[in-house]
Protein backbone atom coordinates (compact mmCIF):
# COMPACT_ATOMS: atom_id res chain seq x y z
CA UNK A 1 0.00 0.00 0.00
CA UNK A 2 1.30 3.45 -0.90
CA UNK A 3 1.16 6.02 1.89
CA UNK A 4 2.42 9.13 0.13
CA UNK A 5 4.86 10.30 -2.49
CA UNK A 6 6.52 13.36 -3.91
CA UNK A 7 7.96 13.92 -7.37
CA UNK A 8 11.48 15.28 -7.74
CA UNK A 9 13.17 16.39 -10.94
CA UNK A 10 16.94 15.79 -11.10
CA UNK A 11 19.01 16.23 -14.26
CA UNK A 12 15.76 16.16 -16.27
CA UNK A 13 14.76 12.84 -14.72
CA UNK A 14 11.58 12.24 -12.81
CA UNK A 15 12.13 10.54 -9.47
CA UNK A 16 9.18 9.65 -7.27
CA UNK A 17 9.77 9.48 -3.52
CA UNK A 18 7.42 7.01 -1.86
CA UNK A 19 6.56 5.55 1.49
CA UNK A 20 5.32 1.97 1.26
CA UNK A 21 3.44 0.27 4.08
CA UNK A 22 5.81 -2.49 5.22
CA UNK A 23 5.58 -5.33 7.73
CA UNK A 24 7.39 -3.28 10.42
CA UNK A 25 6.19 0.18 9.41
CA UNK A 26 6.62 2.41 6.41
CA UNK A 27 9.49 1.83 3.96
CA UNK A 28 11.20 4.74 2.24
CA UNK A 29 11.68 4.20 -1.50
CA UNK A 30 12.61 5.98 -4.73
CA UNK A 31 11.04 5.08 -8.07
CA UNK A 32 12.79 6.05 -11.29
CA UNK A 33 11.89 5.18 -14.87
CA UNK A 34 14.35 5.03 -17.78
CA UNK A 35 14.84 8.30 -19.62
CA UNK A 36 14.73 7.32 -23.28
CA UNK A 37 11.73 5.01 -23.55
CA UNK A 38 8.96 3.25 -21.67
CA UNK A 39 10.25 0.68 -19.16
CA UNK A 40 10.64 -2.89 -20.35
CA UNK A 41 10.97 -4.49 -16.93
CA UNK A 42 10.66 -3.46 -13.28
CA UNK A 43 13.55 -4.06 -10.90
CA UNK A 44 13.74 -3.93 -7.11
CA UNK A 45 17.20 -2.90 -5.82
CA UNK A 46 18.37 -3.82 -2.29
CA UNK A 47 21.14 -2.12 -0.33
CA UNK A 48 24.02 -3.43 1.85
CA UNK A 49 23.94 -4.23 5.55
CA UNK A 50 21.87 -1.75 7.60
CA UNK A 51 24.04 -2.16 10.71
CA UNK A 52 27.17 -1.10 8.81
CA UNK A 53 25.88 2.05 7.17
CA UNK A 54 24.06 0.49 4.22
CA UNK A 55 21.31 2.59 2.61
CA UNK A 56 19.63 2.90 -0.76
CA UNK A 57 21.98 5.84 -1.42
CA UNK A 58 25.08 3.62 -1.29
CA UNK A 59 27.30 4.32 -4.31
CA UNK A 60 27.24 0.71 -5.54
CA UNK A 61 23.45 0.56 -5.24
CA UNK A 62 23.23 3.83 -7.16
CA UNK A 63 25.43 2.48 -9.96
CA UNK A 64 23.55 -0.82 -10.15
CA UNK A 65 20.22 1.01 -10.30
CA UNK A 66 21.46 3.41 -12.96
CA UNK A 67 22.92 0.57 -14.99
CA UNK A 68 19.58 -1.26 -14.90
CA UNK A 69 17.72 1.91 -15.79
CA UNK A 70 20.00 2.50 -18.78
CA UNK A 71 19.08 -1.00 -19.99
CA UNK A 72 15.36 -0.17 -19.86
CA UNK A 73 14.29 -1.00 -16.31
CA UNK A 74 12.17 1.06 -13.97
CA UNK A 75 14.01 0.75 -10.66
CA UNK A 76 12.87 0.85 -7.05
CA UNK A 77 15.71 1.17 -4.52
CA UNK A 78 14.36 1.32 -0.96
CA UNK A 79 15.58 1.44 2.63
CA UNK A 80 15.18 -1.62 4.82
CA UNK A 81 13.42 -1.28 8.17
CA UNK A 82 15.16 1.05 10.59
CA UNK A 83 17.25 2.79 7.92
CA UNK A 84 16.86 6.56 7.50
CA UNK A 85 13.13 7.26 7.22
CA UNK A 86 12.06 3.60 7.12
CA UNK A 87 10.41 2.50 10.35
CA UNK A 88 11.17 -0.53 12.51
CA UNK A 89 14.34 -2.24 13.69
CA UNK A 90 16.89 -4.47 11.99
CA UNK A 91 15.32 -7.84 11.18
CA UNK A 92 18.45 -10.07 10.98
CA UNK A 93 17.91 -10.89 7.27
CA UNK A 94 14.51 -12.57 7.70
CA UNK A 95 12.84 -9.22 8.35
CA UNK A 96 14.63 -7.59 5.43
CA UNK A 97 13.48 -10.36 3.11
CA UNK A 98 9.92 -9.57 4.13
CA UNK A 99 10.57 -5.85 3.53
CA UNK A 100 11.80 -6.67 0.03
CA UNK A 101 8.81 -8.94 -0.59
CA UNK A 102 6.47 -6.08 0.32
CA UNK A 103 8.35 -3.55 -1.81
CA UNK A 104 8.35 -5.97 -4.73
CA UNK A 105 4.59 -6.49 -4.42
CA UNK A 106 4.13 -2.72 -4.49
CA UNK A 107 6.33 -2.42 -7.59
CA UNK A 108 4.50 -5.23 -9.37
CA UNK A 109 1.19 -3.57 -8.55
CA UNK A 110 2.44 -0.30 -10.01
CA UNK A 111 3.59 -2.02 -13.24
CA UNK A 112 1.36 -5.09 -13.56
CA UNK A 113 2.09 -5.56 -17.25
CA UNK A 114 5.87 -5.73 -16.88
CA UNK A 115 8.11 -8.67 -16.00
CA UNK A 116 10.14 -8.15 -12.84
CA UNK A 117 13.70 -8.70 -11.66
CA UNK A 118 15.59 -8.29 -8.40
CA UNK A 119 19.03 -6.82 -7.81
CA UNK A 120 21.10 -6.24 -4.70
CA UNK A 121 24.55 -5.50 -3.37
CA UNK A 122 26.30 -7.32 -0.51
CA UNK A 123 23.69 -7.96 2.22
CA UNK A 124 21.11 -6.84 -0.34
CA UNK A 125 22.40 -9.55 -2.69
CA UNK A 126 21.73 -12.12 0.02
CA UNK A 127 18.18 -10.79 0.31
CA UNK A 128 17.42 -10.91 -3.41
CA UNK A 129 18.90 -14.39 -3.82
CA UNK A 130 16.50 -15.78 -1.23
CA UNK A 131 13.53 -13.79 -2.44
CA UNK A 132 14.05 -14.31 -6.17
CA UNK A 133 14.64 -18.05 -5.82
CA UNK A 134 11.38 -18.45 -3.89
CA UNK A 135 9.17 -16.08 -5.90
CA UNK A 136 7.43 -17.61 -8.94
CA UNK A 137 7.64 -15.47 -12.04
CA UNK A 138 10.96 -13.79 -11.28
CA UNK A 139 12.59 -13.03 -14.64
CA UNK A 140 16.16 -12.91 -13.29
CA UNK A 141 18.28 -11.77 -10.40
CA UNK A 142 21.48 -9.75 -10.23
CA UNK A 143 23.71 -10.20 -7.20
CA UNK A 144 26.65 -7.80 -6.86
CA UNK A 145 29.25 -8.53 -4.20
CA UNK A 146 27.44 -11.59 -2.86
CA UNK A 147 29.18 -12.56 0.40
CA UNK A 148 30.43 -16.11 0.80
CA UNK A 149 32.17 -15.81 4.17
CA UNK A 150 29.71 -16.98 6.81
CA UNK A 151 26.76 -16.81 4.40
CA UNK A 152 24.38 -19.65 3.55
CA UNK A 153 24.00 -19.71 -0.23
CA UNK A 154 22.83 -23.31 -0.56
CA UNK A 155 19.53 -22.19 -2.11
CA UNK A 156 21.43 -21.39 -5.33
CA UNK A 157 22.11 -25.07 -6.02
CA UNK A 158 18.47 -25.63 -6.97
CA UNK A 159 17.45 -22.12 -8.04
CA UNK A 160 16.25 -22.16 -11.65
CA UNK A 161 15.90 -18.36 -11.89
CA UNK A 162 18.43 -16.87 -14.35
CA UNK A 163 21.28 -15.45 -12.27
CA UNK A 164 23.89 -12.76 -12.93
CA UNK A 165 26.72 -12.44 -10.41
CA UNK A 166 28.99 -9.41 -10.47
CA UNK A 167 31.99 -9.80 -8.20
CA UNK A 168 35.13 -7.78 -7.44
CA UNK A 169 38.40 -9.61 -7.99
CA UNK A 170 39.49 -8.42 -4.55
CA UNK A 171 36.28 -8.86 -2.61
CA UNK A 172 37.23 -9.54 0.99
CA UNK A 173 33.77 -10.88 1.83
CA UNK A 174 33.39 -13.03 -1.29
CA UNK A 175 36.96 -13.92 -2.31
CA UNK A 176 37.57 -15.58 -5.62
CA UNK A 177 38.77 -18.87 -4.15
CA UNK A 178 35.44 -19.17 -2.32
CA UNK A 179 33.18 -17.70 -4.96
CA UNK A 180 34.25 -19.83 -7.90
CA UNK A 181 33.27 -23.13 -6.19
CA UNK A 182 29.99 -21.52 -5.12
CA UNK A 183 29.30 -20.49 -8.70
CA UNK A 184 30.20 -23.94 -10.02
CA UNK A 185 27.53 -25.42 -7.75
CA UNK A 186 24.80 -22.98 -8.81
CA UNK A 187 21.99 -24.26 -10.97
CA UNK A 188 21.85 -22.84 -14.51
CA UNK A 189 21.13 -20.49 -16.15
CA UNK A 190 23.87 -18.33 -14.70
CA UNK A 191 26.53 -15.77 -15.56
CA UNK A 192 29.56 -14.60 -13.60
CA UNK A 193 31.24 -11.24 -14.27
CA UNK A 194 34.55 -10.46 -12.58
CA UNK A 195 35.48 -6.79 -12.23
CA UNK A 196 39.03 -5.74 -11.46
CA UNK A 197 38.38 -3.61 -8.37
CA UNK A 198 40.23 -2.79 -5.16
CA UNK A 199 37.70 -4.19 -2.69
CA UNK A 200 34.18 -5.37 -1.92
CA UNK A 201 32.82 -1.92 -2.74
CA UNK A 202 34.23 -1.94 -6.30
CA UNK A 203 36.61 0.91 -5.42
CA UNK A 204 38.20 2.35 -8.55
CA UNK A 205 35.85 0.41 -10.82
CA UNK A 206 32.36 1.87 -10.38
CA UNK A 207 32.19 2.91 -14.02
CA UNK A 208 33.05 -0.64 -15.08
CA UNK A 209 30.46 -2.00 -12.67
CA UNK A 210 27.73 0.17 -14.14
CA UNK A 211 28.67 -0.74 -17.70
CA UNK A 212 28.67 -4.44 -16.92
CA UNK A 213 25.27 -4.20 -15.22
CA UNK A 214 23.85 -2.35 -18.22
CA UNK A 215 25.31 -4.84 -20.63
CA UNK A 216 24.14 -7.90 -18.72
CA UNK A 217 20.61 -6.55 -18.30
CA UNK A 218 20.39 -5.46 -21.93
CA UNK A 219 21.56 -8.89 -23.03
CA UNK A 220 18.82 -10.59 -21.03
CA UNK A 221 16.18 -8.15 -22.28
CA UNK A 222 17.25 -8.49 -25.91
Amino acid sequence: MQICFTILYTEMRRIESHFIAGPAGRLEALLEEPEAAAPRISALVCHPHPLYGGTMHNKVVYRVARGLRRAGAVVLPFNFRGVNRSEGEHGHLAGEIEDARTALAWLRGRYPGLPFALAGFSFGARVVVRLACSTPGTSWLLAAGLPTDGADNTILAACAVPKVFVQSTRDQFGPRDQFEPLYAGCAPPKQLIWIDAADHFFAGALDALEEQVTGAAAGILR
